[in-house]
């Protein structure tokens, strides 16, 4: 019996180099996926960290000496090969990406036809078995591997999501985290009316500025700083992988997540006369409220990317969000973007006349947060099972879609276990209620940390 792959999680794979994911790994992942999905077309891409083209060429042997013929599109943001994947008709795709994993990591991220998600639940369990038994028949004919570039329709399909007559002339600074979001940038920026402040924006592996994540709280003060410095209209920061947006408004906070669902949420449901968005169960009272406002609907699902987009082909949705950050819209082939948001939040603030700010504050007000908090924990089922003996009882509601979510009438909360990391994420929120807030999140990180 081969030695387990620790690499595969719930919806991707993740891990060390060299220790948990190697050109051996990598090979036998491409053979296992040309297996399992049975695709003659498979479209490869990969990000800026040093180790992804190496472990992109290792992918590809695999694919294509099971008989795959491989399209490379070369370095790219995840999302490009969800593009690409479905504009050139390719029976899969695979992004070699670790996202905003320390330096030393790697992974995949997987589609099938038509930019479909593949999950623990969909078929990554059994490439993942068949990439551990690594028993194959390779192919008697060896697929071939092309180049494809595929950019500038990629960058076309995001401008239709504007009406670039209406748009005003604003100051905007952006943070790629010399990660690859930069080059897509400035290749928007021909089209667009803007002057962009750029910082950190050239890409570079070594990560020179830091590790490309701006949900760390240290990470964010760069941005924010710039857009007080040069009197900016919003800050705009990525993660490595750009299938993640951050935003800050004109006076440098950083907007949470959940807000941005919210008023996405809102544009949509405005634009269709009403339909459905999805959800994840973290942070929920706001985007329900938004979604029963506008006449729409608003239908939860398990968190992470590959659940939200099943979630949204499912039910036809015109929209899905996550309070990490993370975009879905129908009309990008269900999947992720971190480069439609922004756009999309100009073009309201454009349109409504108000800065980023004036379009959150309510909800802020509404509904305040507490940001996702890391906590580490040894045994996160026990915690659950502690929580519930604690607040169950006296709930209006428990929900166990995604870890545990209890909620009471002024303040709810959703701890789960992180699928790519070692910890467990705390999130609450309250009806209008800072002191209540902090009062809760007291209460339950002292309970958490004491475990």
């Amino acid at each position: 019996m081969n030695e387990p792959l620790r690499c595969f999680k719930a919806y991707d794979v993740r891990g060390r180099v060299p220790e948990e994911l190697n050109d051996d790994i990598a090979y036998r992942i491409g053979c296992a996926y040309a297996q399992h999905i049975s695709a003659v077309e498979v479209v490869v891409g990969f990000d800026i960290r040093l180790t992804s083209q190496e472990i992109c060429a290792a992918l590809s042997r695999g694919l294509t000496d099971m008989g795959a013929n491989v399209i490379n599109i070369g370095q790219c943001g995840t999302e490009e090969v969800y593009f690409a994947t479905s504009h050139l008709n390719a029976g899969g795709g695979i992004m070699v990406t670790a996202s905003h994993n320390p330096s030393n990591y790697n992974g995949m991220k997987f589609v099938r036809e038509q930019s479909r998600p593949i999950s623990g639940e969909t078929g990554l369990s059994e490439i993942c078995d068949l990439a551990e038994r690594n028993n194959f028949t390779l192919a008697k004919k060896p697929g071939a591997i092309s180049f494809a570039e595929t950019h500038p329709d990629y960058v076309k399909k995001l401008l239709s999501y504007l009406d670039l007559s209406g748009l005003p002339s604003l100051k905007i600074v952006t943070n790629a985290g010399n990660g690859g979001a930069g080059l897509t940038v400035d290749a928007l920026e021909q089209s667009l009316p803007f002057e962009f402040v750029k910082l950190a924006h050239y890409p570079d592996g070594n990560f020179p500025n830091g590790v490309p994540n701006p949900l760390l709280t240290e990470n964010r003060e760069v941005t924010a700083n710039a857009v007080l410095k040069a009197k900016a209209d919003i800050g705009i920061a990525w993660d490595g992988d750009f299938d993640r947006c951050f935003f800050f408004d004109e006076n440098g906070r950083f907007i949470e997540g959940y807000y941005i669902v919210g008023l996405l949420a809102e544009a949509f449901l405005e634009s269709e006369g009403g339909g459905r968005i999805v959800h994840d169960p973290r942070l929920t009272w706001n985007t329900q409220k938004v979604a029963w406002r506008m006449g729409g609907e608003a239908i939860q699902s398990k968190t992470g990317h590959s659940y939200i987009k099943e979630k949204m082909r499912e039910e036809l949705a015109v929209y899905g969000g996550e309070m990490s950050a993370h975009h879905y819209f129908r009309d990008f082939f269900y999947c992720d973007s971190g480069m439609i948001p922004w756009l999309l939040v100009v073009a309201l603030m454009a349109k409504k006349g108000k800065p980023l700010s004036a379009l959150v504050d309510q909800a802020i007000e509404a509904f305040p947060a507490s940001g996702e908090i890391n906590c580490n924990v040894t045994d996160p089922e026990q915690l659950k099972n502690e929580l519930m003996a604690i607040y169950a009882d006296e709930a209006e509601s428990v929900d166990l879609t995604d870890g545990l979510s209890i909620e009471f009438k002024e303040w709810r909360f959703n701890v789960r276990a992180s699928n790519t990391e070692t910890v467990v994420r705390l999130n609450l929120e309250t009806r209008a209620n800072a002191a209540l807030l902090q009062e809760k999140t007291e209460a339950l990180l002292n309970h958490i940390r004491r475990g």
